[in-house]
């Protein structure tokens, strides 16, 4: 599902509910970060592990712990950028080598409403507007959760670059569905605060991919280099 959104460069993994997939064996260090967690989130914090081992193995980079850095960034070994996502029953990497892409992000949400109040939280009134008239063409689609999704996809494009947070309301998100109408497209990010520096060059907008499947919303965003 990911590998969908992605450009070619990027390898990514994926786990869909109970595939087998056993958790990675943790490192020292990373036992260290959930050694007082319960035991549904230690899983997911191994689960995503093995999926990022395994893209590194692809890669031809040995695997290595990735520890939680600023701000929960994950701190990824040198050369590479890359991003992970989990939620209930799906867990994702991707990586991808710095001299391809300048960031990515990506994020996974169960397809379902947003809780009450959420939408108010995260949406501009634009984006509100927008989500009104998405839901009337295509009421199939939980809109507010894929905007929430986008959001956390550029959010994590974004730090790398910038190291700073990143507000729900500093970013303009409108998306763009497939010509044949099913449940899949583009989305376009316009930042609202200064955008960060990629190659010398300020950038003020991001794009990203979306799709609906499988009980999920997932979304991505990927980083030209100037």
């Amino acid at each position: 599902m990911i590998e969908e959104l992605l450009p070619d460069s990027v390898v990514s993994v994926e786990v869909h509910g109970d595939d087998g997939t056993e958790p990675a064996p943790l490192y020292p260090q990373e036992e260290a970060v959930v050694a007082r967690a319960v035991a549904k989130r230690r899983r997911e914090f191994a689960l995503v592990r093995a999926c990022a081992r395994r893209a590194m193995e692809k890669l031809g980079v040995p695997p290595q712990a990735v520890l939680p850095g600023e701000r929960g960034a994950p701190g990824w070994p040198a050369g590479l950028v890359g991003s992970m996502t989990h939620c209930e029953g799906y867990a994702a990497a991707a990586l991808v080598r710095a001299t391809d892409l300048a960031s990515l992000g990506i994020d996974a949400e169960p397809h379902a409403p947003l809780p009450e109040g959420v939408l108010e939280a995260v949406a501009l009134p634009s984006e509100q507007d927008r989500l009104r008239r998405l839901t009337a063409r295509h009421p199939g689609v939980h809109w507010e959760r894929l905007l929430f999704s986008a959001k956390e996809s550029v959010y994590k494009a974004w730090f790398p670059l910038t190291r700073k947070w990143l507000d729900f309301s500093e970013a303009d998100i409108e998306f763009v569905v497939g010509p044949d109408g099913a449940p899949h497209g583009r989305f376009h990010a316009e930042l609202l605060v200064p955008g960060p520096l990629v190659g010398g060059r300020r950038i003020g907008s991001f794009d990203g991919r979306w799709t609906v499947q499988r009980g999920l919303v997932a979304t991505s965003v990927t980083v030209p280099h100037a």
